[in-house]
């Protein structure tokens, strides 16, 4: 049987969910007839289910997701979005990312594109990948930045690292000619080797002229969208009708 020195010890050597499981055991009626095996069984189980936890918590803190909250679970398949309960689960089993395909969200403003983008890195992360979010316009913002004061090449790894870079508001305005380098620069880096989630109001039809710059826009389409998932959200925007629910219910 374990001793109190012993349970020190496993703090001290960081193993807090086995010690907190052996507290949790000892205070249990009909716990000393099991087997020391069964004993180490459990508390094995309960240090893997801490690891677990805060691994989870540390890339969501990483992600930086806008709705860190979102849940595949939660997701509204509401008729009118047009939203395929089946692709969805499917992609929540995350062979996809294993696969290092992409996926593009495409849908009207307010139609929830970002919360499932969300949705779908909360679930990645849940999966042990890592995650990053970023907005389009920010993106280009910080990079611009890097390249002035030097971190270009660290900021550049790290969106090359990230296993799903989710990338929000996409095609919000035309590119400029070294946004574009940029962009392809990233994509390069990613190419077969991570998952990047797109999401987008303008149609994929049209991204070739907002791009810009017919040789470099080919290049960038073909890392991005030949091995892509496409979820095109319909509807109305979902945040008009909470607001007009809102105004009748008040």
């Amino acid at each position: 049987m374990l001793n109190h020195p012993t349970l020190d010890q496993m703090q001290a050597l960081g193993l807090a969910g086995m010690a907190s499981a052996y507290r949790d055991l000892s205070e249990q009626p009909g716990t000393k007839e099991l087997a020391r095996d069964e004993w180490l069984g459990l508390m094995l189980d309960r240090e893997g289910a801490l690891r677990a936890d805060k691994r989870l918590t540390n890339r969501l803190r990483l992600a930086r997701l806008r709705f860190p909250d979102a849940s595949i679970e939660d997701i509204d398949f509401n008729a009118a979005r047009g939203l395929d309960r089946r692709q969805l689960m499917a992609l929540a089993q995350g062979e996809w990312l294993k696969a290092s395909e992409n996926l593009i969200l495409n849908g009207q403003t307010g139609t929830g594109k970002t919360w499932l983008a969300c949705a779908f890195g909360r679930q990645a992360a849940r999966l042990d990948h890592s995650v990053l979010y970023v907005r389009m316009p920010r993106l280009f913002e910080d990079l611009a930045m890097a390249r002035l004061d030097g971190r270009f090449p660290r900021l550049v790894d790290k969106l090359a690292r990230a296993q799903l870079l989710i990338l929000d508001d996409w095609g919000t305005h035309g590119l400029a000619d070294q946004q574009r380098l940029d962009l392809l620069e990233i994509c390069e880096e990613r190419y077969r080797r991570k998952s990047t989630l797109i999401t987008a109001q303008v149609p994929v039809s049209r991204w070739h002229d907002l791009i810009g710059s017919p040789t470099i826009a080919d290049a960038i389409l073909d890392r991005l969208v030949h091995n892509a998932h496409r979820i095109d959200l319909k509807g109305e925007s979902m945040r008009k009708s909470k607001a007009a629910a809102a105004t009748v219910t008040d």
